[in-house]
């Protein structure tokens, strides 16, 4: 009897650890990692007594504040006082807390003192001269980190070419990137009213973005050198209304990428919010749609929707065992490398929760491709038409 009662205990003592962990499991939080660029003796920009190094951890913090509001995310910072910390190490932090996402904060400047508006950068080589000078004011922080020639094998910050080694990782989350940056900009244009410069969404080679492994952008919130500009930036207010416009993107990238989780608060904004109309009318749920796990392939005429799992030197068969469980996974090849797909479908909204469904498998890089009469096309481009 004794020896029983004992048995039934363990079995209810496992019973709760599994249940536990399973939710543990279904139920993890999506991870933001926010930078406020320079600190300390690193002070950015410094114009008409504003300071780029104050402004920028001011908008981090509430941005910040903002979102450890929303249960099911967790914010991880760079820094959350005025020190300095290595280019290489803020792109470490986020790493090593396997962010979803690393989203660096700072102020622009120019001789002149007219130029206004806002700039969110992506990872990439650009031939554009102005968003290489742009990086190259960004990247000569190194320059006042100890042994940065050895730490960053040879990289001349003047140099961006330089920048070698481009990853298939990092390209991987170009995609992504961009997207996260587009609902940005859209944020400052639609609800701040603020000038988009070039197109707002643009590429260039930061280190801080080029040394993150995950979706990344770089924020320049306006140009402090413009004595209006500079000055909103530096007040409670301005801080406030980009620290919005910005946590409002992040959790809008978040429900498109990851889904909605229950019991999401509403962001307060310090003014009324202008409704904007997502591209794709999509029915608000308050629960997610089941995915059926047999996916109808389209006739690869037109637009074709896939979700991207993983890419890879070797060969692996396309069954469900070798794809957590996965059907429908197909595999294609790019010169040395192997690209592992799933689904195949004309439906965004079809091909947005198929991707769902991969991210909790465990594929929490995975992402949408698209093609248009099978070439290859950019998602965002496709959606908007």
């Amino acid at each position: 009897m004794k020896s029983n009662i004992i048995n039934t205990f363990l079995v209810l003592i496992l019973s709760c650890a599994f249940s536990f962990n399973s939710f543990s499991q279904s139920n993890q939080k999506f991870k933001v990692t926010l930078d406020a660029g320079h600190g300390d003796h690193d002070f950015g920009a410094v114009y008409n007594g504003h300071i780029e190094k104050n402004i920028a951890l001011a908008i981090v913090l509430k941005v910040g504040k903002i979102l450890e509001k929303n249960p099911n995310i967790d914010v991880i910072y760079t820094r959350k006082t005025d020190v300095f910390i290595d280019l290489i190490e803020r792109a470490n932090i986020a790493n090593r807390a396997d962010a979803n996402i690393f989203v660096s904060i700072h102020c622009n400047a120019n001789k002149n003192t007219v130029a206004d508006g806002t700039e969110t950068y992506v990872m990439g080589m650009s031939k554009n001269a102005s968003n290489l000078e742009a990086a190259k004011k960004e990247n000569s922080v190194i320059t006042l980190e100890k042994d940065y020639k050895q730490k960053y094998e040879g990289f001349n910050p003047n140099k961006p070419e330089t920048m070698l080694g481009m990853t298939l990782m990092q390209e991987e989350f170009l995609e992504n990137s961009i997207e996260l940056a587009g609902k940005i900009q859209d944020r400052f244009v639609k609800d701040l009213g603020k000038k988009s410069r070039g197109g707002g969404v643009k590429q260039a080679p930061y280190m801080v973005l080029h040394k993150a492994y995950m979706p990344r952008v770089l924020i320049e919130t306006g140009f402090i050198s413009n004595p209006t500009e500079g000055a909103r930036l530096d007040s409670e207010d301005g801080q406030q209304e980009i620290a919005t416009a910005i946590a409002e993107a992040i959790v809008s990238y978040k429900k498109d990428f990851f889904g909605d989780g229950a019991n999401e608060p509403v962001i307060e904004r310090p003014s009324k919010r202008i409704d904007d109309t997502p591209v794709v009318n999509q029915p608000k749920k308050t629960e997610a749609t089941p995915v059926k796990e047999e996916v109808k392939k389209s006739d690869n005429k037109g637009i074709v929707f896939k979700v991207q799992l993983s890419a890879s030197t070797k060969k692996v068969e396309t069954v469900p065992s070798n794809f957590k469980g996965l059907k429908n996974v197909d595999s294609s090849q790019d010169k040395k490398l192997y690209i592992y797909t799933y689904g195949d479908t004309s439906d965004y909204l079809e091909a947005k929760k198929l991707l769902s469904e991969a991210k909790s498998k465990g594929y929490s890089s995975a992402y949408l491709i698209a093609f248009k009469d099978g070439k290859s096309v950019n998602v965002k481009d496709v959606i908007k038409k």
